[in-house]
């Protein structure tokens, strides 16, 4: 199988290449759209800002290229929040492929302005994601299933949403899906076991689970 990291200019590429190829697969990290647009599965991964990360992808010429991908894709944490109409991070517009926004998270009641935060930002940690036996990428798990968050923005609960995670008073989507398009807000790469199968699921794919 063939599988493309999206070398967006701003994530440890590293991490992800080496969590896919601990599956038997050699994934090729690529920023040449042809490349990208022939795979098999696309992977964006990324760190940083999403204002940052979409001037690169724009520089790169990428934009169209992953708008009109056909295969499945799967968005990692800041990579995921790039699938999303837009993000409040920078107030920037993102790739659209998944009719939901991103937003910045609140931990505290926001009546209680001044108030020392109960929940710190960013969100840094081990947490849970609440396994849905009908997300695809989720088969094959089962609760608790742990995952490793590194992140201070978040998309919100919607019809998009494929498995939630819950962080003070908030809970988000820490799992999004439309078509062909997936994302993850955690870091599957670095969630053991849980992000291994997640991988692994991502791969074996069929058509009518991005029919969805």
């Amino acid at each position: 199988m063939s599988v493309v990291i999206v070398d967006t200019s701003c994530a440890n590429l590293s991490s992800v290449k080496f969590a896919i190829e601990r599956l038997g697969v050699n994934p090729v990290i690529s920023a040449d759209a042809s490349v990208i647009a022939a795979a098999e599965r696309v992977i964006l991964p990324g760190v940083g800002t999403a204002k940052a990360a979409m001037r690169n992808l724009q520089q790169l010429d990428l934009v169209t290229t992953l708008r009109q991908l056909q295969q499945p894709v799967l968005g990692i944490c800041l990579g995921m929040q790039l699938l999303t109409e837009s993000s409040e991070e920078g107030n920037v517009d993102c790739l659209g492929v998944i009719p939901t926004r991103t937003i910045a998270m609140q931990t505290t009641d926001p009546q209680q302005q001044g108030q020392p935060l109960l929940y710190p930002l960013p969100h840094m940690g081990w947490n849970t994601i609440e396994v849905n036996p009908a997300n695809p990428l989720l088969k094959n798990l089962r609760d608790p299933a742990y995952c490793y968050f590194v992140h201070s923005f978040a998309v919100a609960t919607d019809r998009y949403t494929l498995a939630t995670t819950r962080y003070g008073n908030t809970s988000f989507a820490s799992m999004i899906g439309h078509g062909n398009f997936f994302g993850a807000q955690f870091h599957p790469e670095r969630s053991g076991k849980v992000g291994a199968t997640i991988l692994k699921n991502f791969m074996e794919l069929t058509d009518a689970d991005t029919r969805a």
